[in-house]
Formats: structure tokens, sequence, C-alpha cells
């Protein structure tokens, strides 16, 4: 939680760099994770070296050279472990994988008595909480056939 906390108080900086000096309309931001949206491909690549120049004198960081993207909102936005539509969301095939990948091994786990159901329970319930926020209805059938 804190770390949160300082992520917001730290990257305030550049939220204000890309409300007052950038004027840029459409941002989110999350921690150190950011999008930026607009319906010109122009001008979003010629804010990066902007953003990269204030990051470095400012704060002292950088952008990851392999994590920038400039896409079509209709091909999908990746952020968070999602992928973003206009009208829909779905989880990225990483994080798919990655969770079925954990909670298999939770129920190895679990099996072997080396956990028990509560944990295993919690574990589940968590990735449930993450399939809420996106279009995952076959997903949660593959979790937990039961809990729909």
């Amino acid at each position: 939680m804190t770390s949160q906390i300082f992520a917001n108080i730290y990257m305030d900086e550049l939220d204000q760099f890309f409300k007052h000096q950038l004027k840029i309309k459409y941002y989110v931001r999350y921690a150190d994770d950011f999008v930026i949206l607009d319906n010109d491909c122009n001008v979003l690549t010629e804010l990066i070296p902007k953003i990269q120049g204030f990051l470095q004198s400012y704060l002292k960081i950088s952008l990851h050279p392999q994590k920038i993207s400039i896409t079509k909102f209709k091909q999908g936005i990746d952020f968070l472990g999602y992928i973003c539509f206009p009208h829909y969301r779905l989880i990225r095939a990483k994080t798919r994988k990655r969770m079925f990948k954990k909670l298999g091994t939770k129920i190895e786990k679990f099996k072997n008595k080396e956990i028990d159901a509560e944990k295993l329970n919690q574990s589940l319930q968590s990735y449930l909480g993450m399939l809420k926020h996106a279009n995952s209805f076959k997903l949660k059938i593959k979790i937990k056939p039961n809990s729909i």
C-alpha cells in the first residue's frame, strides 16, 4: 500500500507535466504505467522524446524502450494485465497463462497437504476478483465451474 502512495507522490510531477505543459486530454496512469490516447499517431510519436526528456531531467527515470507502443484503440491497449478495447476488456494471454500455472501449483500443494483449503480459496478468490474486471465468463468457468 505504501509503495502505491509513494508512486503517486513521486509521479505527481509527471501528471502535472502531462496536464499543464503537454495539455494531454486522455491520460491514465497507475503507479509507473501509463497510457496516452490521441487520434493522431504523429502527435503521440512527437510526445515520446518530450516525455523521455522530462522523466530523465526531473524524475531521474526513463521509459523502457520495449514497452512503448503506438496502436489503434480498436486493436486493444495492453495495460495492467488486460487488453482494453473500446467496449470490452480481456485478460492478457501472458497473465492468463501465469494465472493458470500458479493456480495449478496451489492445487498441487493442496493435494499434497502443503497448504490448507483456506489458502487455496484465497488464491482462487484473488483470481476471480481480477477476472471481474474483464469479459471473462469462459475463464471463470475453467477456474471454478461451480462459481457461476
